[in-house]
C-alpha cells in the first residue's frame, strides 16, 4: 500500500515522501492509521542536525536518512493472528512509531484509549510524558517535599503536573523565558524562578527555607544548569537527570553529590523494565495509562500543551524552525487526516 513518511534526508532536511508498506500481517503486528504525531523537540532536533552519541548505550556514527516521530496516536486498521486486546477501530496510543501516515507496530507499543473525554491529539503526547513520569516516579518523591523543575519544554511542564499530584510543596519551575514560566504557574507550580544572572540554589533556599530541594528534575539538556540543579538540592537530596545532553561536561562529583548524600538517577526512556512494574520504575504502559488516569481524574492539564497543529506536507517548514534553534513552540502535532489521499 502507499505510504507517507516525514523522512530526515540529510542534516536540517525534513521532506514529505511516499514509499510502499508491506500491509501482510504476522504475530502481533497491527496495521494503524496514524491521526496524530508529535514533535519531541529535543530528540529530534539533535537527530534533525545529526549531534553525536543519539544511541544512549553506544557511541555510534550518525547516518542519515533517519525517520522520527516516536509519539502519536492512531486508529486500528487491521490486527495479525496473535493479537489479543486490540481490534479494528480501536483508537490508540502509538509509542516507538515513526511520523508516517500507516504504521505496521507490535501490539506491545500500543495503548488503548481509556476515556472518551481525551482526545486523539492529546493522546498523541503520551508517549512524550511517559518519560517525565519515569523521572518524577524515580526520584521516590514524598508528599510535602519539595521539588524543582530545570527546563520547562513538553517534559518539563508534564514534569511540574505530576510533581505537583505527587504532593511536591512548593513545586519550583525554572526557565529563562517568561512565557513559559507564567505556562509552569498556570499548570501548578508554586514558583517560577529566571536563572539568568543570579545564585540559583541561593534563590532556591530562600523559596524553600531550608537548605534546598528534596528533589530535583533536570530537564535542561545543558551542562551549566545541572549543576546548578544539583548545586540546589538540600542534603540528601535526589536528582533525575531527564533532559537529553550528548555532550561531555565536567563535574566536581566530590562537592556536587559525594560529600551531601546526593542521589544522581538515570531517567532514560529504555532503563525501565519490559514487563513488570516495581515501586519507584513503572513499565512504559503502565506510566502511559497512569496519566491517562491523571488526565480523567483532572490531575493534569493537557490542552495548554499542544500550540501549533500543521499538515505534514508541511514539515520541509516546521523542521526548518526547529533546527534553526530559535524559539519553538512547546507541542507541535501533525495532523495526518490533512493529507489528500
Amino acid at each position: 500500500m502507499k505510504n507517507q513518511s516525514i523522512v530526515f534526508t540529510q542534516p536540517n532536511t525534513a521532506q514529505l515522501l511516499e514509499s510502499e508498506l508491506n500491509n501482510s500481517l504476522s504475530g502481533n503486528q497491527v496495521l494503524i492509521k496514524t491521526l496524530y504525531s508529535a514533535i519531541s523537540a529535543g530528540t529530534e532536533r539533535d537527530n534533525l542536525r545529526g549531534e553525536p552519541n543519539l544511541d544512549g548505550l553506544r557511541i555510534v556514527e550518525t547516518t542519515f536518512p533517519r525517520r522520527l516521530g516516536y509519539s502519536s496516536s492512531g486508529e486500528v486498521l487491521e490486527t495479525g493472528p496473535e493479537c489479543k486486546k486490540l481490534k479494528k477501530g480501536d483508537k490508540v496510543i502509538v509509542c516507538y512509531g515513526t511520523h508516517s501516515r500507516y504504521q505496521k507496530l507490535p501490539e506491545t507499543s500500543l495503548f488503548p484509549i481509556m476515556y472518551e473525554e481525551i482526545t486523539t491529539q492529546q493522546a498523541a503526547l503520551f508517549m512524550i510524558g511517559s518519560f517525565p513520569m519515569e523521572g518524577v516516579r524515580k526520584t521516590r518523591l514524598e508528599p510535602g517535599e519539595s521539588a524543582m523543575v530545570s527546563g520547562l519544554g513538553i517534559l518539563g511542564l508534564f514534569a511540574v503536573q505530576f510533581c505537583r499530584a505527587a504532593g511536591a510543596v512548593p513545586v519550583i519551575a525554572v526557565d529563562p523565558d517568561s512565557e513559559r514560566r507564567a505556562l509552569a504557574l498556570s499548570l501548578g507550580a508554586d514558583f517560577a524562578v529566571d536563572p539568568t544572572g543570579i545564585d540559583l540554589p541561593e534563590k532556591i533556599r530562600s523559596l524553600t527555607g531550608k537548605g534546598g530541594v528534596n528533589v530535583a528534575i533536570d530537564v535542561s539538556g545543558r551542562n551549566e544548569a545541572t549543576i546548578d540543579s544539583m548545586r540546589s538540592l538540600d542534603w540528601y537530596g535526589r536528582i533525575t537527570l531527564l533532559g537529553c545532553n550528548r555532550h561531555p561536561g565536567v563535574y566536581d562529583l566530590y562537592h556536587l553529590v559525594h560529600a551531601r548524600g546526593i542521589e544522581v538517577i538515570g531517567a532514560n526512556n529504555m532503563s525501565r523494565p519490559k514487563f513488570e512494574s516495581r515501586p519507584g520504575c513503572w513499565t512504559m504502559e503502565d506510566d502511559v495509562n497512569a496519566i491517562q488516569r491523571l488526565a480523567h481524574g483532572g490531575r493534569i492539564k493537557l490542552e495548554p500543551l499542544i500550540n501549533e497543529i500543521n499538515s505534514p506536507e508541511d514539515a520541509p517548514e516546521v523542521f526548518a524552525r526547529l533546527a534553526s534553534c530559535g524559539k519553538f513552540p512547546i507541542g507541535v502535532l501533525f495532523d495526518w487526516d490533512r493529507l489528500q489521499e
